[in-house]
């Protein structure tokens, strides 16, 4: 199931390929067909996986390179779940958020896009570190010719900096993989980059801090966290609508994941010594990422720097090492990419009409386009966490996690929640209120439909996320305090100290209906 779901979109660029270039209609179709065939496969297996369950499901293993314990592994959990939901959500709607923006090299577009959600799902099923590796580095192309060729006028310039920084950390992050290969070679007795395997691995220190940097670096650069963030901005402006829906919404969670996915099974001694300094940095990503949104005149550019700000509040649930703290980070990734995504299709939207991105070009946009201002409201709203919407359970849980933690640490990152209500406000003030500023008022035709089904499945997601978060929190629970007992209990193994203070922060799980009877 879980090879069908990440080849369906290869198949559809193979026949995207086969096709004349100049059928623009036909080509465009089939690859929305086949981002909602893999969506309508996605909701199979959602439907399929058993919650309350730590175990990686619908396990798929064939020997790929057997001299060197290379295999084709793939398997889903509670944490890979709600990310493989979101990738193939977002993608139909970033396809047809180019229907009518992406006019030239239709069929090189799609075939992009494609690969690039087979790329994203291949690295959030990879059980296999190898596996995981080509899945991590085969997303960069189809993304680096997405926005250097249908991106804006320093579109050579963002992607060149793009694929330079991430590739900086992922070779890294191989170096890493393959001392940690022979590590596991010395331990076990055999040859493996099986992650479930290598997990059981108690790699000695420093050894494991540098290991545990490089994989960090790597996946830091990808989220960004502060100060590695510089080249988000501009590979985000520079990007098509579709491009930037993507990014923001997806691409940027493989860092994220591989905090969770990766780190603090792999390397948690170093995870338990190293968690104030990645929470430290994230609070400075909240706030910086805050009031340099406040300062943008660009509204993509805004929009874009936000993400800092809001990623730095899923890094800070991950380095809480909470039950809760976990579980809000993980759903705040999803939040995030429903929230900016949508940020990112509104933002499109306006430049479709009038070809501008700042701020002082509009005003009064709401007189114009009603609808498209009540739309915009609501996903506003949810990217500044109000209750009710998706964005409120997931940084309360975070709050609470860090706050259980280091209370310190939560009341700091609270800053990062009002200025967001600041500059997504005065955002959101500057170009639908007051009078019509617009240079080309009769351009402000309202959202069409083909628009409206863009923005609509993403108004539904954030209220049902937002009054409903128990559909994805209890699909992930299970797994999340499996991988919190695991790195307490090899952090107790491997330090002198057993970290009692750490294994007091995982709550039990609920009591069975007779203990509550008899209290």
């Amino acid at each position: 199931m879980l090879t069908v779901l990440i080849f369906l979109p290869v198949l559809g660029a193979v026949i995207v390929a086969l096709i004349d270039r100049s059928r623009d209609p036909l080509l465009r179709w089939i690859g929305l067909g086949a981002s909602l065939s893999s969506f309508v496969a996605s909701l199979l297996t959602f439907a399929l996986f058993v919650p309350g369950e730590s175990r990686m499901q619908f396990v798929e293993r064939a020997a790929w390179v057997p001299s060197l314990g290379i295999s084709y592994q793939l398997g889903i959990d509670g944490i890979s779940l709600p990310l493989v939901m979101l990738t193939t959500v977002m993608m139909p709607l970033a396809l047809l958020s180019s229907w009518s923006s992406v006019t030239e090299r239709v069929k090189e577009f799609t075939i992009s896009l494609l690969l690039l959600e087979a790329g994203l799902l291949g690295t959030f099923l990879s059980v296999d570190l190898v596996l995981f590796y080509v899945f991590w580095e085969a997303v960069l192309i189809p993304m680096y010719f997405v926005i250097g060729l249908w991106g804006g006028p320093r579109r050579t310039y963002a992607a060149i900096k793009f694929i330079l920084y991430t590739m900086a950390g992922s070779a890294l992050m191989l170096v890493a993989i393959i001392a940690l290969y022979l590590q596991g070679g010395a331990q076990l007795g055999i040859r493996t980059f099986d992650l479930l395997r290598l997990r059981e691995v108690a790699v000695p220190m420093p050894l494991e801090a540098w290991l545990f940097g490089a994989f960090a670096l790597a996946f830091a650069i990808k989220v960004p966290v502060w100060p590695l963030h510089t080249w988000l901005p501009d590979a985000h402006v520079e990007a098509p609508t579709a491009g930037s829906v993507i990014l923001a919404a997806v691409l940027l969670k493989m860092g994220t994941y591989g905090f969770l996915r990766f780190l603090l099974p792999l390397f948690p001694q170093a995870t338990v010594q190293f968690a104030p300094v990645l929470s430290v940095l994230a609070i400075v990503g909240i706030i910086y990422g805050g009031i340099v949104s406040w300062a943008q005149r660009d509204v993509k550019r805004l929009v874009a720097m936000s993400s800092v700000s809001h990623l730095g509040f899923v890094t800070l649930g991950a380095f809480a090492l909470t039950v809760e703290g976990l579980q809000g980070s993980l759903l705040q990734m999803v939040n995030h990419g429903i929230s900016t995504g949508g940020l990112f299709l509104l933002v499109g939207i306006l430049y479709d009409r009038t070809h501008s991105r700042l701020l002082d070009d509009y005003g009064g946009v709401a007189a114009l386009m009603p609808r498209f201002a009540a739309v915009a409201l609501i996903i506003v709203l949810s990217s500044m966490a109000l209750p009710g919407t998706n964005g409120f359970i997931g940084e309360l849980l975070i709050l609470v996690g860090t706050f259980r933690r280091v209370p310190a640490y939560a009341a700091a990152a609270i800053g990062g929640v009002v200025l967001s209500a600041i500059y997504l406000l005065w955002m959101y003030q500057r170009v639908m209120q007051g009078p019509v500023r617009v240079k080309a008022p009769a351009a402000m035709v309202e959202v069409t439909r083909r628009e409206l089904v863009t923005l609509v499945p993403l108004i539904i997601l954030i209220f049902t996320i937002g009054l409903y978060p128990n559909f994805l929190l209890s699909r992930s629970e299970a797994s999340v305090r499996a991988l919190l007992r695991h790195v307490s209990v090899r952090t107790a193994v491997q330090s002198p100290m057993p970290p009692q203070k750490f294994a007091a922060r995982i709550p039990p799980g609920p009591r069975h209906p007779t203990h509550q009877s008899r209290r």
